[in-house]
């Protein structure tokens, strides 16, 4: 069989290594990695086909065909063809890339979206695994894919960084492989090309000081909040981090954040007398949090958290994530379950600590987001919102969503919610209105039939 990767990031090509080198995938007599470039600006990264620091996890691989290069222009979400040429599609790339798409194995990282979603389209007979990318594995899917590509997604492997609990995106049919937290330590631990860990003046930050490691998400990008609002989570953050007594802070940006978000950090940081240094190196956050032997690791929602938790033992911390589910949009907004199980892992005395918990706690929230998709959740999420006290419920849900769904805990509706909320698939007025309109239509049949019309 031929195991085509399509993939987009280190996170996904340090999974799909890990789970090799534990022999998760089975045999293969041809392993093919299709690296792709998902970020809106490809031109301002580098990618997994290229990153040097990627380099040994590529070789786990028989060869590489880079997407990119094949349809650049064309950036990899905007390739939809037309139904009608997927067929020449098939024959194309079965020709180009050696394949028998009756022998073939898709494994994709995004099944809801371009390019991925486009291969299973393409390749209509390919078994498909799900490669997980971090705490977005363990939400529902975005979108229905259809029996056609769903039946065939037979397995989810994804990294056990939240261990105990099993990802929701592949859906009732799909078997769970954690790959193990040791072997994804270890396929991880291949990217530390022992560059240098400094500030901007060139100091070594190894230095054996103890150090909090703050990462920023630039989260007003995504419309998650406004950007005063951010600033006031990054010193929220760097208060968050006191908690540990450090002596210094590192603070790793994103990438794309502006700078007025690192003043904001730096300011509350020396204000509370602790040393500040911005780390802009190309280290993984979780290989910087190990390189620094850091006290803890604190940020909003990131899945380096409960990585670094889960790989080193390191401490975590956030804040801000009941403000940001409060107001997060649409409910079935894909950064919920992250935020949740975020939340949920850094709380103090957490309710959800125990897998069993927090499993409940993630299938709740996931049928609440996708009730048509994941409907099989629905006593899971009755049975949790039964159990617990509305401060819990009010964390977790809104209101609005309860009563839409008519799940425990929804705020007794009014008179005139009981007259418009749908009752068997209709409104209650508009099924009054359809019993009149037909008792009326047969009212002028029985009429018609009087006068022997």
């Amino acid at each position: 069989m031929t195991q085509l990767f399509a993939l987009h990031s280190a996170y996904g090509l340090v999974t799909a290594a890990a789970a090799i080198d534990e022999g998760l995938l089975g045999a293969s007599a041809d392993r093919i990695l299709v690296p792709f470039v998902s970020s809106l600006v490809p031109e301002t990264v580098t990618g997994i086909a290229a990153d040097p620091a990627l380099q040994t996890l590529r070789e786990r691989f028989d060869r590489m065909e880079d997407l990119d290069a094949l349809l650049g222009p064309l950036h990899p979400s905007s390739w939809e063809p037309d139904p009608a040429d997927l067929p020449l599609l098939e024959r194309l790339l079965t020709r180009a890339w050696g394949l028998d798409p009756d022998d073939l194995e898709l494994l994709v990282q995004s099944p809801q979206v371009a390019p991925a979603r486009t291969l299973l389209s393409i390749f209509p007979r390919a078994r498909i695994t799900i490669v997980g990318d971090g705490l977005m594995t363990y939400s529902p899917m975005r979108v229905a894919l259809g029996h056609t590509v769903s039946a065939r997604i037979h397995r989810v492997v994804h990294a056990d960084v939240v261990p105990g609990v099993r990802p929701l995106v592949g859906g009732i049919t799909a078997a769970s492989v954690p790959v193990s937290s040791e072997a994804f330590r270890r396929a991880l631990l291949e990217t530390d090309q022992g560059d240098e860990v400094t500030d901007a003046a060139g100091a070594p930050l190894d230095d054996g000081a103890s150090t909090v490691l703050v990462l920023g998400q630039y989260l007003s990008a995504l419309g998650l909040m406004t950007p005063r609002e951010e600033i006031a989570l990054q010193r929220d953050l760097i208060d968050r981090a006191a908690e540990w007594s450090p002596e210094r802070i590192v603070f790793k940006p994103h990438p794309a954040a502006p700078p007025l978000l690192t003043h904001a950090v730096r300011e509350r940081a020396l204000s509370r007398g602790y040393e500040f240094v911005e780390y802009r190196g190309r280290l993984a956050a979780e290989i910087l949090a190990r390189r620094l032997d850091a006290v803890a690791v604190v940020a909003g929602f990131s899945t380096a958290l409960p990585t670094v938790q889960a790989l080193f033992g390191t401490p975590i911390g956030s804040s801000g994530t009941a403000a940001m589910l409060a107001r997060l949009t649409p409910f079935e907004n894909s950064n919920r379950v992250p935020m949740t199980i975020v939340d949920a892992l850094t709380r103090s005395e957490s309710p959800h600590a125990e897998p069993d918990r927090l499993q409940l706690l993630i299938d709740a929230v996931g049928y609440a987001m996708q009730p048509e998709i994941v409907g099989h959740l629905r006593e899971r999420a009755e049975r949790w919102l039964r159990e617990s006290d509305a401060d819990e419920r009010d964390r977790y849900f809104t209101p609005a969503r309860l009563s839409a769904l008519r799940l425990p805990g929804a705020p007794a509706a009014g008179r005139l919610q009981r007259a418009i909320r749908p009752a068997g698939g209709t409104g209650r007025v508009e099924e009054l209105r359809l019993t009149a309109l037909g008792a009326r239509r047969r009212a002028g049949r029985a009429w018609r039939a009087i006068r022997g019309r």
